[in-house]
């Protein structure tokens, strides 16, 4: 029993992959970008990688010194513009490089420019003779080391000391803290105090050439040469390491490595790409031009901050993201689009667009592809085992796989999948092109049976579980609801269903999990119920996804974990073992987009080993490797530009500030970038200028933004960059000042307030003055007003005494009218009295006197004349008409002057009237009949050239 565990134990070893303990994997390829001169514009051979703090990486290029921050690429060159074979960065940011006959380091200026500052001028005429090429640099105990075939130059505080080869030196190399050369007589050399000491038993190296050593456990070294392969020193004497990686080695020849996490070493090779192998020479990987490297000469690698790897091709310049527990199987491995996988007999079968391949799962993958499966040229779509039988459905039908070959073909028609039958132990039903049929397992032999009536519709694009009472089936934009019969050869009962929600419209997905059958519509969650005949909603369920995005497909794998796609991407409930859930999407963001749609695969063979199905191949996941890979990025301004100058921010020491504009600068731009190489075309960023923006913009993979016209003040831009597993990095800013036009500058605003001082200076003596100058003209003026007034109160006076006389004269013609009208009535009575008086003479004359006596006819001849010279002697009436003439004279004349023709009686008529005289009282007046009086004013009307509607009194008025 105790041998049967071992055994168990050492087999579980073999296929479970390196990454519980590391992220080297060694089933599937890493994540693989290559990029080509045309994107980095430099040399075709790169020697050497560095990386800075910031997470800029630079590469040693035959054209160069080559700088990538992830976003864009800059050259800088030396001198003699010759190829840089070496580099080193140091704490402070100075890039250490080496070439042919020079060396000397870059260090960015005030503005952030990379300069080139040469040592070469520091070494003797004699010691220059001979520089060579320096092909290593190190650092090493605060000393910059230069090392060439030749010599060994140590720089410190700009003072150099050199140290000539004792015969000739090969490369160098730091270990465990410790600095070693090669020569090519003593062997390898250990530096100490300024001396070089041989180390025991390395002179059988001599003729080899070493390109790389490794520190390797119980204090052991590792020697990489050239064409020998490799040796193991045990500081008294060099073996053979005589392991795979040797094996490797000696076939391909070595241009030395590197080394990730003390754990694993990265082999260069020359003719076939890089091998990564653990301590004892196994190989976990092997990358080449056949699995996605652009070359397969390597002629450095470099692990990188986040133990990812660089490559510096003889053509070209590689990074493998090997922190990530995903690797892939892609067209290297013989396959296409995946839409299932299972494990079956120690073989992984994978169904793909071309058909079903497998490859053994107890061997290590290495560099065997995919076998296809005999028979199996057509479209696999699933591929399942059911009652210990593998199944495949494909477009040529329904194929039993056994001894990975069809061993039967149990129906031609085209098929999708299969299920089992709760209700029916043994029987299997399968989803073909048009319906369904039924297949029995029996005698270790499964065979067609029939295919169910009822249901003949085409379901290429379908979702199926069985229950123990329903088929349900999934079809745009209907649920069926369907009851096979007891002989399986019918459905009793179809039922459509529009949607399971009366809240909700439509159905999302259809799945089994747990065994039961669950329906989805906006991750709410259902169950149907026969006996109320209905759906009800899980609101267990319900909240596992309450803070998810809307899911079209959910899958329940073999570890009761719930997996999901949503807008082209993956993600995960991770099912504790407290029953609780864990919800992972991040690690799957980078598959988004190359998700196989409506044919989700997720196959979880454990926790180690889990398959998702791709348009471009198969995809490894090991859950058991840390998040550690999905960290913060960081973002930088890589550079600050105006229309005057240019700053490299992202070379500049310290962070950038007090930076002052001028106004006629005042259009900006901004580039930026995140180190961050894994999916580096999905990072994002945002910004946002204050005060200008008070919002930041949209997620964009834009790295460059410009402003144009900018107002004087105050700026602070701020950036954040989002990787590709959706985390933010903290914002970075840049503070700067754009200064005022001299027209609003402080000085002119100090001008402008002296200027305006001196105005009011000005202005008010000048108003002191035209006060002075207009109280003068206001007092000439005022004497002048004074005198018009004094003159037209005067002549207002004389105008009030006319006005007075005129009205005295107005009151003397009323007083004299009213006396004239008085007059004209006591003439009127003295005419009457004459008129009496001359019917009284009349009647006396008619009386006898004869008939009297003499006295009485003397008194009566007395009174007879005394009435007659009573009549005789009144001359009231002409006294009258003279008054009145006088009266109106200016009337008479001015109606005499217009009418001419008008004669004296005329006159007399038209002053009665003017007088408003009555007719009767003109008749008396005139001596003439009222008759009389009307003709005369017909005579005067027509004379006057009146009609008969003007009025005659008033027309003599207006004259």
């Amino acid at each position: 029993m105790k041998f049967i565990n071992t055994y168990i134990s050492l087999f579980l070893f073999s296929i479970v992959p390196f990454t519980i303990f590391s992220q080297v994997k060694n089933i599937g390829l890493p994540a693989i970008k290559n990029y080509k001169r045309s994107d980095y514009k430099g040399g075709t051979q790169n020697w050497n990688i560095d990386q800075d703090k910031n997470g800029n990486v630079y590469f040693a290029n035959n054209s160069g010194l080559i700088q990538f921050d992830g976003s864009t690429w800059n050259k800088y060159s030396l001198p003699n513009n010759t190829a840089i074979r070496s580099l080193k960065i140091d704490g402070s940011g100075k890039i250490y490089v080496g070439g042919n006959n020079e060396f000397g380091f870059f260090k960015s200026d005030e503005k952030g420019k990379l300069k080139y500052h040469s040592l070469s001028d520091l070494v003797s005429k004699k010691d220059s003779r001979n520089i060579n090429l320096i092909w290593r640099i190190h650092i090493y105990k605060g000393e910059v080391i230069f090392q060439s075939f030749t010599k060994v130059f140590f720089y410190r505080n700009n003072k150099l000391i050199v140290i000539n080869a004792p015969n000739k030196f090969q490369f160098s190399f730091i270990i465990n803290k410790h600095l070693y050369f090669q020569d090519k007589v003593l062997g390898i050399l250990e530096y100490k105090d300024q001396k070089l000491i041989a180390l025991k038993g390395t002179t059988s190296l001599n003729d080899k050439e070493i390109w790389a050593m490794f520190p390797l456990p119980n204090n052991k070294i590792l020697f990489a040469t050239l064409e020998k392969g490799l040796f193991i020193y045990d500081y008294n004497s060099v073996k053979s390491w005589n392991t795979e990686a040797n094996t490797f080695i000696l076939k391909n020849t070595s241009l030395g490595g590197s080394i990730i996490k003390n754990k694993f070493i990265v082999l260069n090779s020359v003719l076939n790409g890089i091998i990564i192998c653990d301590l004892n020479g196994k190989i976990i990987q092997h990358l080449n031009r056949q699995k996605g490297l652009q070359n397969n000469t390597i002629l450095t690698s470099f692990v990188d901050n986040k133990n990812n790897l660089w490559l510096g091709l003889d053509n070209g310049i590689t990074f493998i993201n090997q922190n990530s527990p995903f690797t892939f199987f892609d067209y290297s491995y013989n396959i296409g689009t995946v839409y299932a996988s299972v494990i079956f007999n120690k073989n992984l079968y994978v169904a793909t667009n071309q058909g079903l391949f497998y490859h053994s799962w107890t061997t290590p993958f290495k560099d065997e592809p995919f076998t296809r499966v005999e028979g199996t040229i057509a479209q696999a779509w699933n591929i399942q085992v059911l009652n210990n039988t593998l199944l495949c459905a494909s477009n040529s039908g329904a194929l039993v796989i056994n001894q990975n070959k069809v061993l039967k073909i149990l129906d031609t028609r085209g098929y999708f999948g299969f299920k089992t039958i709760p209700s029916h132990p043994g029987y299997i039903i399968g989803e073909s092109y048009n319906g369904f049929s039924i297949f029995k397992n029996s005698s270790n032999e499964i065979n067609f049976i029939n295919q169910v009536s009822g249901f003949d519709e085409t379901t290429n694009t379908f979702e199926i579980e069985l229950d123990n009472n329903y088929l349900w089936l999934k079809k745009e934009p209907y649920l069926y609801q369907m009851k096979l019969s007891e002989d399986l050869k019918r459905f009793d009962y179809i039922k459509k269903h529009m949607q399971i929600s009366p809240s909700y419209k439509g159905i999302g997905s259809l799945q089994s999990i747990n065994n039961k059958v669950y329906f989805q519509t906006k991750n709410h969650f259902y169950r149907y119920s026969d006996e109320q005949e209905n759906f009800f909603e899980d609101k267990k369920l319900t909240n596992l996804f309450q803070k998810i995005p809307p899911i079209n497909t959910l899958i329940e794998d073999s570890n009761s974990n719930l997996w999901y796609s949503y807008n082209e991407s993956i993600g995960v409930l991770l099912k504790m073992k407290n029953g609780t859930y864990n919800s992972q999407n991040a690690p799957f963001s980078n598959l988004t987009g190359n998700l196989v749609n409506n044919y989700i695969s997720v196959n979880t063979i454990d926790p180690n080993n889990i398959f998702i199905g791709l348009t471009n191949g198969l995809a490894h996941y090991d859950s058991k490797i840390s998040n550690n890979f999905i960290t913060t990025p960081k973002v930088f301004f890589e550079s600050f530009s105006s229309t005057s100058d240019t700053i490299i921010t992202g070379n500049l020491e310290k962070q950038l500030t007090d930076l002052t504009i001028p106004y006629n600068s005042n259009h900006v731009k901004f580039t930026f970038s995140s180190p961050t190489y894994e999916n580096q075309e999905n990072v994002t960023y945002s910004y946002k200028l204050e005060p200008f923006e008070e919002n930041w913009r949209n997620w964009s993979t834009t790295s460059v933004k410009e402003y144009t016209n900018l107002r004087e003040g105050n700026y602070k831009m701020q950036i954040k960059a989002k990787n590709s597993y959706g985390v933010e990095s903290e914002a970075s800013e840049i503070n700067f000042t754009i200064s005022p036009p001299w027209y609003r500058h402080f000085l002119a605003y100090l001008t402008y307030f002296f200027l305006i001082l001196a105005g009011v200076y000005i202005t008010s003596d000048r108003v002191k003055l035209k006060i002075r100058k207009n109280k003068y003209y206001e007092t000439i003026e005022q004497r002048r007003l004074y005198l018009e007034k004094e003159s037209k109160i005067r002549h207002e006076q004389h105008e009030l005494e006319k006005e007075i006389e005129r009205l005295k004269s107005d009151k003397l013609q009323i007083k004299i009218l009213a006396k004239d009208k008085e007059l004209v009535s006591n003439s009127l009575q003295v005419v009457k009295k004459n008129k009496v008086l001359n019917g009284i003479i009349q009647k006396i004359k008619d009386i006898d006197t004869n008939t009297l006596d003499d006295s009485t006819k003397f008194e009566f001849n007395k009174l007879h004349k005394s009435i007659v010279k009573e009549v005789n002697t009144d001359k009231s009436w002409k006294d009258l008409e003279k008054h009145i003439k006088n009266v109106h004279f200016e009337f008479l004349k001015r109606l005499k002057e217009k009418y001419p023709t008008i004669s004296p009686r005329e006159l007399d008529l038209s002053t009665y009237l003017l007088m408003n005289m009555s007719t009767k009282e003109i008749a008396e007046i005139m001596n003439i009949s009222t008759g009389g009086v009307e003709l005369a004013r017909y005579r005067l009307r027509k004379k006057l050239g009146l009609n008969k509607k003007e009025n005659l009194i008033g027309f003599l008025m207006s004259i």
